[in-house]
């Protein structure tokens, strides 16, 4: 009915496609921050890639019962990447591990070697403070930051009210100045 609505139309023929082109210009439209959220918290460029697949695999299978009443699109399609990366976590039995690689070329054309090398440094350095974050906490940022969320997103996808997920993402970005601070 929300396709049928948003569509104008009641053939099943033009539905179908309407409905294809919609979660097209979906897809487009979040791609580029689920797979970035799923780097940050993966981090293994061919896991992230098939991990991001199966993520709008899944929401495509699920489109015809995604209602826009009771999530914006941008929550339900960051509760379905946050858990698919939960069930990753758990088939492997790697909890708390982030990133391997570097998800970013510290390089660029007018970068001199000493910058790139101590950007680099400075992105081991947060990973590894981010290590001595919690898993909530660990989560919270990558939701934040990496998927580019509001807090009160991040509470519908997390069942955290949104008030506790602002007081966790404050007491965790101090935690992390404190421990980059010793560095």
């Amino acid at each position: 009915m929300f396709l049928i609505n948003i569509l104008g139309s009641d053939s099943a023929v033009s539905t179908t496609v309407g409905t294809a082109e919609l979660f097209g210009d979906l897809y487009q439209q979040y791609l580029p921050r689920v797979y970035q959220y799923v780097n940050y918290r993966v981090g293994n460029r061919s896991e992230v890639e098939e991990l991001t697949s199966k993520i709008f695999e899944k929401a495509l299978s699920k489109f015809g019962s995604y209602d826009s009443r009771k999530a914006s699109f941008s929550t339900w399609i960051f509760s379905i990447a946050h858990n698919t990366v939960i069930d990753y976590y758990r088939e492997r039995s790697r909890k708390n591990k982030l990133a391997n690689e570097i998800g970013k070329n510290p390089m660029t054309p007018s970068t001199s070697v000493e910058e790139a090398m101590d950007r680099l440094e400075e992105i081991i350095k947060l990973r590894q403070c981010l290590l001595k974050l919690s898993q909530v906490e660990q989560e919270l940022i990558s939701l934040k930051y990496s998927g580019d969320m509001a807090n009160r997103e991040i509470a519908k996808i997390t069942g955290y009210s949104e008030s506790n997920v602002g007081t966790i993402l404050c007491r965790a970005i101090r935690k992390l100045r404190e421990e980059f601070a010793r560095w």
